[in-house]
């Protein structure tokens, strides 16, 4: 991760300060020193403290930052979520980049906690997918994790996942699955989208390791479950949201896949507010 935090602060440099900050530069001379707090202003999952660590380092390295949390933790509205102390000019500069990403992370993490509190004590994995910001997927399913969902291929290259458009190039489910398994190790699992019985009895008999039941109904789910009967792990998808999310859990799924964990989030509401503090 430290390496796609790296990136994205550069980009978040050039784009909010590029050569310079006009107004704290017309403001603040260099060796004043001050401190600020970061205030949660709802409840919330925190997901993100390294990142504000990073961007106020690379301003100042001899920035403290202090905190009694870690990512992954509940923080409560009206807590200080950090303390940080150091040069002003720092501080002003990299206030709404190190928000920006503490508000993203931790908006999904919270609503990740939600999504797992609401399926507690049933025996199924709820993992994410690919609907990430470009640039900020390594960031965003980490905070998926700090919300104690777990986290699905990160991109084409670590997992096979064999959709319908791959089956209608390929010429069938069966066809597919044996042109991937003659290409790919055999320490490669195969994932196989089936969007009906037809698709899922192609898809077990072609040997798949996990069939993927695309929106499907809740019946159709059941139905599928006991058709598969363990012979290949099941994974729900589409259509998930909390409403829903219970039902789909005990259709006997092993996995559920939520997009809206990741696209749906929105960023929590966490305010900075910096002091001048000449002793700090």
């Amino acid at each position: 991760m430290e390496r796609a935090l790296d990136h994205l602060i550069d980009l978040a440099f050039a784009e909010d300060i590029g050569p310079g900050d006009i107004t704290t530069e017309s403001l603040v001379e260099p060796h004043r020193r001050g401190r600020a707090f970061i205030l949660a202003k709802e409840d919330l999952i925190l997901a993100g403290l390294d990142a504000v660590r990073q961007v106020f380092l690379r301003l100042d390295q001899e920035v403290r930052i202090i905190s009694d949390f870690e990512d992954g933790e509940p923080v409560r509205k009206g807590t200080v979520i950090c303390e940080i102390h150091g040069r002003l000019s720092a501080l002003l500069r990299g206030e709404r980049i190190a928000l920006n990403f503490l508000q993203r992370l931790s908006g999904i993490a919270t609503l990740t906690r939600t999504y797992v509190d609401r399926i507690e004590g049933e025996k199924v994995r709820l993992v994410d997918t690919r609907k990430t910001a470009p640039g900020w997927r390594t960031l965003e399913k980490y905070a998926v994790r700090m919300g104690g969902a777990f986290n699905h291929r990160m991109g084409l290259y670590d997992g096979v996942l064999i959709k319908d458009n791959h089956i209608a190039v390929a010429g069938g489910v069966g066809a597919a699955v044996q042109q991937v398994r003659d290409r790919v190790s055999h320490l490669v699992k195969i994932e196989v989208e089936a969007a009906d019985m037809e698709q899922v009895e192609a898809a077990l008999d072609a040997g798949a390791d996990v069939i993927m039941l695309d929106n499907m109904s809740i019946e159709e789910m059941v139905a599928a479950v006991e058709f598969i009967a363990g012979q290949a792990l099941v994974e729900v998808s589409g259509g998930v949201n909390l409403e829903r999310l219970k039902d789909l859990a005990r259709t006997g799924a092993d996995l559920i896949s939520c997009g809206a964990l990741t696209h749906g989030a929105r960023s929590v509401d966490i305010s900075m507010r910096i002091s001048d503090d000449s002793d700090s």
